[in-house]
């Protein structure tokens, strides 16, 4: 209920104030497993992302959105959780794996999921390393992978301020769908099977985002 009145309302206004721009939208399965493996830049990307996508989306996000203090942080991580958002906390933890877990229910039951594989904002507007999440959920459910990238939203919210500037129009390009069942029986150990299929997941979102690849892990991610 929540989350259906948050689409009709939040949903059409942040369109009208972002005005994003959108290309391969027909690249997202309108059904059936899916997870959608996005570059982070900025904090309101997941504002930028949500409404375009045409179907309803839980978010692995971070913990620490879920404890913010106060009246205020009660308030969001009571929202956060109504709409289906999974909090993840960084690190290689029984906890992440639990989140992991917990999003991999979500795509069983042929829901759409989404994930910063880079584990935290670029600092410096370049791609950094994916961690392996998206790929422990991609071969453990069977999901499709469609890479995604967001330009422009670094300007909207810059890293380090809390102040929106509406001047800058994102644009997102949704790329094709990526199958990664060819992989089953792999002799491939499973670590490096994962590290595999995020590298190739990383590729995509490169070559739609245009952005240089770091090579790394994202220095803010690390726990």
């Amino acid at each position: 209920m929540f989350y259906g009145l948050a689409s009709h309302t939040a949903g059409p206004l942040l369109r009208l104030l972002l005005r994003p721009r959108v290309e391969g939208r027909a690249n997202i399965p309108a059904e059936g497993r899916v997870i959608l493996a996005c570059n982070h830049l900025s904090f309101v990307d997941t504002f930028v992302l949500s409404p375009v996508v045409g179907r309803r989306v839980a978010y692995l996000a971070k913990a620490e959105y879920f404890e913010v203090p106060g009246l205020g942080g009660r308030l969001l991580r009571r929202a956060l959780l109504a709409l289906g958002n999974v909090p993840i906390r960084r690190g290689p933890t029984r906890e992440a794996v639990r989140a992991l877990e917990r999003a991999g229910a979500l795509l069983e039951d042929e829901g759409a999921v989404a994930i910063f594989p880079e584990g935290s904002r670029s600092p410096d507007g370049r791609l950094y390393r994916g961690r392996t999440g998206v790929a422990w959920l991609a071969l453990a459910t069977g999901a499709q992978v469609v890479p995604v990238a967001i330009e422009g939203a670094e300007h909207i919210i810059p890293l380090g301020s809390w102040r929106p500037r509406l001047g800058t129009r994102p644009r997102i390009r949704f790329g094709e769908p990526m199958d990664f069942s060819r992989y089953a029986g792999a002799d491939l150990p499973p670590g490096r099977l994962r590290r595999v299929v995020t590298d190739e997941v990383m590729n995509a979102v490169r070559k739609l985002s245009g952005q240089e690849y770091a090579g790394e892990y994202n220095p803010r991610a690390d726990p």
